[in-house]
């Protein structure tokens, strides 16, 4: 078994992955800035090595990366990578002394796709920081892997994660929790366009069993890169519809051209609306599935139906007293 040292170990994923490993017998060194509780507690965690690092602290001094090649591990799996320089200082670090770096990407790396669902294959046109730098990594990482000696890198790129614990992307393509209201109440609600731009979650766990398929096939997912979501992207009506029947509701939606849209709500929700549908990623899996064998266990409906669940229990979501009713809850 592997010594897997995980750089932002306490996150959403984080939370699904550890005990997947532990349970599989690795040993686990969690790597985050602070000693805070995972966003999922589970018993596995009584397993699990803390150490406290501040990663924008140590890039900035040339240190960080050093920090986790003197933690000896087999494996790293990188979640919070963003930046090219932080990336350099990892592979320089870690080169000769690992086996694998699996490194946690974004669909974002594509920009605006023009056939889908978008392959990995495809031509590329990122825009945005976000996106671009993230871009900027993985072709780093990927020619590292290349290179004679040089150290085994692959590359997980994430959709829209989901599931308990935090808010999700909502109909609307932002994260405004009173879409979700105004959908169990039979409210008027408010979609850019027409709602038929695309946005594409994953569940938190299924995320963690893509990286833990790479890390069990590492000559396979060593310089590649892999998207990793649902099986099928949905339109933003798409999920006002299925979410408001979820109440017992017919959705009442207004389309509104975006400039408008932007207009009624606020700046951050008006800007997360416009970064997700100018984007309105479909991505296509069958990479993952067959390399990997990549198989979601939840799709994006069943997803989003479980973040509902956890949003009203915990509180941070009004529903009337509406009960959310769905099989794929």
């Amino acid at each position: 078994m592997s010594r897997i040292v995980m750089i932002g170990a306490t996150g959403h994923v984080g939370g699904y992955l550890v005990p997947r490993l532990t349970e599989a017998g690795h040993e686990v060194i969690a790597v985050s800035r602070g000693l805070r509780q995972p966003y999922r507690q589970h018993p596995a965690w009584k397993e699990v090595h803390r150490v406290a690092v501040d990663r924008d602290e140590g890039d900035a001094a040339g240190t960080f990366a050093g920090r986790i090649a003197d933690l000896r591990p087999d494996v790293v799996i990188d979640m919070l990578c963003f930046t090219p320089d932080s990336a350099e200082q990892l592979i320089t670090a870690l080169r000769g002394r690992v086996d694998l770096l699996l490194s946690c990407g974004t669909i974002w790396v594509h920009g605006a796709g023009t056939e889908v669902p978008t392959r990995e294959e495809d031509a590329r046109n990122p825009f945005g920081d976000y996106g671009i730098r993230k871009a900027r990594i993985e072709e780093l990482l990927l020619a590292e892997s290349r290179t004679p000696g040089g150290l085994q890198s692959s590359v997980l790129h994430p959709g829209h994660i989901t599931g308990p614990g935090w808010a999700m992307v909502n109909a609307a393509g932002n994260f405004d929790l009173d879409v979700w209201h105004r959908l169990a109440m039979g409210q008027p609600v408010e979609i850019p366009n027409f709602g038929l731009e695309t946005v594409h979650h994953v569940h938190a766990d299924d995320v963690a069993q893509a990286f833990q398929l790479a890390l069990e096939r590492p000559r396979v997912a060593a310089g590649n890169g892999y998207h990793v979501v649902s099986d099928r992207a949905l339109t933003l009506r798409g999920i006002a519809t299925a979410a408001a029947a979820w109440f017992g509701q017919e959705a009442q939606l207004r389309f509104l051209p975006f400039e408008e849209f932007r207009s009624g709500t606020s700046p951050g929700n008006a800007e997360a609306s416009y970064d997700h549908i100018s984007r309105s990623p479909s991505m296509s899996i069958g990479k993952a599935q067959r390399e990997l064998g990549y198989s979601p266990r939840h799709t994006s409906l069943e997803a989003i139906a479980e973040g509902l669940r956890w949003l009203i229990s915990d509180g941070r979501l009004d529903t009337g007293g509406r009960e959310l009713r769905t099989s794929a809850a």
